[in-house]
């Protein structure tokens, strides 16, 4: 017995129990549960774009491809869908539609990847960690395109997620579009009234000067005044005239006096009438004209606002009309007809050599010890 023994301690004591813990025990560990532990995993694979209306003219012929396409891809809103997926809002209605969390909480699943892992507790915010663990969304720098991956224990779980992702993604462009739409024409029809309250403000203050200053119109009412002063100076010609012929022809005619008489009277009117046109004084039209011109300008440019408003409000209402963002989907969710995870052999593989690159740096070092103590 005690050949034996020995036997079995020298076979002990020849076995390479640094290899052992390094390579064959992980190795070992790696294949039981790749090979006969781990839960198949399903992935459905979605794509999508987010797209907005052309906004702003470009020039040269990739502009003018633009505008006729009539839209535009839009990175801001395609970001914020990501977030959006990611969510906890996402994740709780994904959660009340189709109970995830006690999808993924199964005893059916291996004990690694079942909820709660390993480290967390059965929380809200460590199920969301979770999920986005199992939900991810990428876009492509270059394209735009994003690709919507939900990976399950299911594959028509994997595929009712990914569905339901992207309507409530949809959901989401909508009340977007909704937002911008009555932000727009409130904007807008607000603008509105106020240029209203302003054209008809001006109007009542023109129609009110109008009324104390005992005017219509300065500019015509002074060219009827002018006509006025015309005719009258037409006649006190035409008088000094005749007062110049008969002085000639008869001196000490009688109707000199009553023709001198008549062009006073002339010069007297002219001279009134003048004043009601160009006297400083607050009752010539040029005074009135001044206070009157700044009314009717103020008035001008209120009604200039109000049609810019009316145009703009039209605009926006033809706008709202147009859906401002569009998720369009390229592929639809799938439904996966085979596991992609986990790869088994390749997981295998890839512990077996990371055992023996620990083994090797191991190795070495033990070797360097012992040669340091010799």
């Amino acid at each position: 017995m005690s050949g034996i023994g020995s036997q079995v301690q020298t076979g002990l004591d020849k076995i390479n129990w640094l290899f052992v813990s390094t390579v064959l025990i992980p190795t070992s560990l790696a294949i039981l549960y790749y090979g006969f532990t781990a839960s198949d995993i399903y992935i459905s694979e979605s794509r999508f774009i987010i797209r907005s209306p052309q906004k702003a003219a470009q020039s040269g012929i990739l502009g003018s491809l633009k505008q006729e396409a009539g839209f535009a891809r839009s990175v801001e809103d395609t970001y914020s869908v990501h977030d959006f997926i990611l969510s906890r809002d996402a994740m709780y209605a994904l959660n009340h539609q189709l109970d995830i969390r006690q999808s993924y909480s199964q005893s059916t699943i291996d004990f690694l990847n079942r909820f709660p892992q390993f480290g967390m507790h059965d929380s809200f915010e460590d199920f969301h960690e979770y999920y986005q663990k199992y939900v991810t969304v990428d876009a492509d720098s270059k394209t735009s395109i994003s690709v919507l991956r939900v990976k399950a224990f299911n594959a028509q779980q994997a595929k009712k997620m990914n569905e339901k992702l992207l309507n409530m993604s949809e959901g989401l462009i909508n009340k977007l579009n909704d937002r911008a739409r009555s932000d727009l024409l409130s904007y807008a029809s607000n603008e509105v009234l106020k240029a209203q309250d302003k054209a008809r403000t001006a109007s009542l203050a023109v129609s009110a000067y109008r009324g104390q200053q005992s005017v219509f119109d300065p500019e015509k009412q002074s060219a009827i005044q002018l006509q006025q002063i015309a005719r009258l100076q037409d006649e006190l010609i035409a008088v000094n005239a005749q007062i110049a012929q008969v002085q000639t022809i008869t001196p000490d005619n009688p109707q000199i006096p009553v023709l001198k008489k008549r062009a006073h009277s002339l010069q007297d009117d002219i001279a009134k009438e003048s004043a009601k046109v160009t006297s400083t004084s607050s009752a010539s039209l040029s005074t009135k004209a001044s206070g009157f011109e700044k009314l009717n300008l103020e008035k001008a440019f209120a009604e200039k606002q109000l049609a810019s408003a009316m145009t703009a409000l039209e605009n926006a209402r033809t706008e709202a009309q147009r859906q401002q963002l569009y998720l369009e989907r390229l592929a639809q969710p799938s439904l996966p007809d085979v596991a992609l995870e986990p790869k088994r052999f390749k997981s295998i593989f890839t512990m077996f050599l990371m055992s023996l690159v620990i083994f090797g740096i191991l190795t070495l070092f033990v070797s360097a010890v012992r040669e340091h103590k010799d």
